[in-house]
């Protein structure tokens, strides 16, 4: 039943949307899917297309991946040091109330267009991982950390064996929310700074140039690629998880 429903929504959703092209009537405003649909293929076939896609992935999980990994670790410092936690926090709150607009237009002054993206990517992810992983490690459960030092568990059966158990599902969950995040922010970013090869530019000449069905196209481009994105890292990481509890019970 579950491999019908999926495709009959989206089919709806198809529907609804060729229905709104009828009713407006001109493409130049809302193209129908099947305009798209050709638009589509014939981006398929132009070898810029995946050079595009590739350095705009490629800058993007760039940002997302280094914000993750420090984004951990300045979680766990905040959480076990007060004092780094009394500079940091605030600074970090800044950064995740600030709009990613007015991060683009001030780093395009600073960073080189090529790797602002990434950059981008980068300042809107630490903040949520940074404040995931603390709240995890914050929430440990005490009472186990005591009974484990009171047994002479060692430093290293307490971190793997306490705290990744505790923390992983908030570290996921800030995974999973910033997925989406940083692809939708370092779009943005090359929207505004304009890299030769990147989704974001063409982007932005579809609309300079009123080339809606183009405009249509890459916006499907850009939605699909965050989905299989998105799909592709959690299979992983449910894998790693999966091969770990597997190596564990063997041991």
């Amino acid at each position: 039943m579950k491999y019908v429903r999926g495709p009959g929504i989206l089919l709806f959703w198809i529907g609804v949307w060729w229905l709104l092209a009828l009713a407006v009537g001109k493409d130049v405003l809302i193209p129908g899917p099947d305009r798209v649909a050709v638009k589509l293929a014939e981006l398929l076939t132009v070898p810029d297309f995946y050079k595009s896609v590739g350095l705009s992935i490629a800058r993007i999980l760039l940002g997302f991946s280094a914000a993750t990994l420090a984004g951990a670790v300045l979680g766990v410092l905040c959480a076990k040091v007060r004092w780094v936690d009394m500079f940091l926090s605030p600074l970090l709150s800044v950064i995740k109330a600030t709009p990613v607009a007015s991060f683009i237009i001030l780093a395009l002054v600073l960073i080189n267009k090529e790797i602002l993206p990434a950059a981008i990517s980068f300042l809107m992810v630490l903040p949520v991982i940074h404040g995931n992983v603390r709240q995890g490690v914050l929430e440990t459960d005490g009472k186990l950390l005591e009974m484990m030092r009171f047994f002479g568990a060692s430093r290293k059966d307490i971190l793997t064996k306490l705290y990744v158990p505790q923390v992983f599902p908030y570290f996921l969950s800030g995974v999973r929310t910033c997925l989406g995040l940083a692809w939708k922010a370092g779009v943005a970013a090359e929207v505004l700074c304009y890299p030769k090869y990147s989704v974001g530019t063409n982007l932005y000449q579809s609309k300079v140039y009123l080339e809606t069905e183009s405009l249509f196209a890459w916006t499907v481009v850009i939605i699909v690629i965050s989905m299989v994105i998105e799909k592709i890292l959690m299979r992983l990481i449910e894998y790693a998880v999966a091969r770990r509890r597997e190596v564990k019970s063997r041991d």
